[in-house]
């Protein structure tokens, strides 16, 4: 008898991680395929999809599980998973994550915010919605938050061994990382415990979702008239938040002793700076705040700063938008600046 809880019509269960290159999602879904073989005798596929510059862009991990007699003929991306795991809030923003999410799928979020503020964020009208801090546990346990995530996975996927999982952590970091294994163990057990589980029920009218192939913005049927791409290597629109490992540098004014440098270490330019008179009436520069629309959260600046102007804080939905001290640039009219 199969353990899989559920299947597709080829015989598969599958799952897609949505993530941000740097955050684990391609180990934690090799650890999610090699514990379904090794710990419960499933056969099982695993392989990513990323750019050449994947950290702090968005990437996709697959895992496809199914019996022993079934063979894994299927190595093509998941588009209808029974299950997403989306390890980063910012990706709402520029990635339909549950694209191909059947009704009555499954998402786990990495969140801090209420449930019902994700479901509107996500659309998500029946299924089942998990949310874990998994960020905020593997901060406090020192380890990443790949890990935190796993074990809210094995939560809603049943028919996984948690203990086999404990093995594959202990077999992936003792020999060379032992210090890791015990704080790694924490934090799986503690995305498996904390992770708080949401069930909307499927209405006579729910239907499953269509999976969305992205389209390049750009192309010879799409780019502007005259053939002028304005976005390419422009990042006045994109959003690097993605990149932040949980912190992001808080400014606090009346510490700040005008050093500027926090400026010459930023490796993007975040600090925002203006002209103004200072006590004797001399013009000079003054820190007026961060962009956090650029910031990536190196905390560089945190640490080289020598007034404690400049502190790390944990990153909170909405903070960087409504602290950002925007940028000004210059525009540009008929050739004139």
């Amino acid at each position: 008898m199969s353990i899989l809880t559920r299947t597709n019509r080829l015989g598969f269960f599958e799952i897609r991680l949505e993530s941000i290159g740097g955050l684990g999602a391609n180990l934690a879904g090799k650890m999610l395929a090699e514990t379904g073989v090794l710990g419960l005798g499933l056969n099982a596929s695993n392989f990513s999809s990323y750019g050449s510059e994947k950290k702090g862009t968005p990437v996709k991990s697959f895992v496809r599980f199914c019996d022993p007699e079934v063979d894994i003929r299927d190595h093509s991306p998941i588009e209808q998973p029974h299950v997403v795991g989306i390890f980063h809030e910012t990706l709402y923003k520029t990635v339909k994550v549950i694209s191909g999410l059947p009704a009555d799928g499954i998402v786990v979020v990495n969140s801090t915010r209420p449930a019902e503020e994700i479901r509107a964020d996500l659309g998500l009208v029946s299924g089942t919605l998990a949310v874990v801090d998994a960020m905020g546990i593997a901060l406090e346990e020192r380890t990443k938050l790949n890990t935190s995530m796993l074990g809210a996975l094995f939560r809603v996927c049943d028919f996984l061994d948690p203990e086999a999982m404990r093995s594959v952590i202990r077999s992936t970091f003792e020999k060379k990382n032992p210090q890791l294994v015990e704080p790694n163990l924490r934090t799986f057990n503690r995305g498996f415990d904390e992770m708080e589980l949401h069930v909307y029920p499927v209405t006579s009218d729910a239907q499953d979702r269509i999976f969305e192939r992205p389209q390049p913005l750009l192309g010879y049927e799409t780019q502007a008239l005259g053939g002028v791409i304005a976005t390419q290597g422009n990042s006045m629109t994109r959003d690097v938040s993605g990149s932040r490992q949980g912190y992001v540098p808080e400014y606090e004014a009346d510490k700040c002793t005008q050093c500027a440098k926090c400026d010459s270490i930023c490796p993007d330019y975040c600090f925002v700076w203006e002209e103004q008179a200072d006590k004797r009436g001399r013009m000079m520069p003054f820190l007026q705040g961060i962009d956090y629309q650029y910031c990536k959260g190196c905390l560089k600046c945190v640490d080289i700063c020598p007034s404690g102007a400049l502190s790390s804080r944990r990153e909170q939905w909405g903070w960087a938008e409504q602290h950002r001290v925007a940028h000004q640039f210059p525009v540009y009219e008929g050739g004139r600046m």
